[in-house]
């Protein structure tokens, strides 16, 4: 397949190329930051630098024509404020969705956060409320759309070691952590997944080995 990720340059994206072209896949990563290209390069990934806050659908739909799958992995990150958290993981997220349409690619992972979909609790800091709030309002337009979208909300992010065994549910489940490998690997088991279409899921650590977890879903 050849799938293109948006936010290339990211913990998980990086780990997802890594995955994905290691299994002969063709993926291109899109970056904001050209010196981020040897990074990218590096997971056997072609790096495209391309700014999803400063360009628009017409360029986007170019660099996504032929693609099988898009992967939103975009995100401002620690330490950007409340705006640009709406200029990138809802704009961005937005302005990907709308290529993907014009493209005529179909499938369309959106990498979320568990909290979206929820108000904030009660004293919960500015820029956390933006955050929530921007991934929720990107949830919502993608599930208004004509496409073949999964949305992941993985809990708290963590650099350790993956363990290869999750809770993914498609119910609310608890507040947890999870290995970003673990993330990664499925995202990467999701994009081949038609039982997943329209469908958004907590992802957290557990028990059950991830394969099997993405196969269970909708079953």
């Amino acid at each position: 397949m050849r799938l293109v990720i948006a936010g290339g340059h990211g913990k998980i994206a990086l780990l997802l190329a890594e995955s994905l072209a290691a299994a002969g896949h063709s993926v291109e990563s899109l970056i904001r930051n050209p010196e981020h290209a040897a990074d990218v390069a590096g997971t056997g990934a072609r790096p495209v630098v391309l700014d999803l806050e400063r360009t628009d659908r017409t360029a986007l739909a170019a660099a996504l024509a032929g693609a099988d799958a898009v992967v939103f992995a975009a995100g401002a990150g620690p330490g950007s404020g409340a705006a640009r958290k709406y200029t990138v993981d809802k704009g961005g997220a937005v302005l990907l969705a709308d290529a993907a349409e014009q493209a005529g690619v179909r499938r369309y992972v959106q990498i979320s956060t568990m909290g979206a979909g929820r108000p904030p609790a009660p004293g919960t800091d500015e820029v956390w409320a933006a955050y929530l709030d921007a991934k929720t309002q990107a949830e919502d337009d993608l599930r208004a759309r004509d496409l073949d979208w999964t949305i992941l909300r993985p809990g708290r992010l963590l650099d350790t070691e993956g363990t290869g065994r999750v809770t993914l549910s498609a119910e609310p489940i608890g507040r947890d952590s999870i290995a970003r490998a673990d993330v990664a690997a499925v995202l990467a088991a999701l994009l081949s997944a038609p039982n997943t279409v329209r469908t958004t899921l907590d992802l957290v650590a557990g028990d059950t080995p991830l394969l099997d977890a993405v196969a269970a879903i909708g079953s």
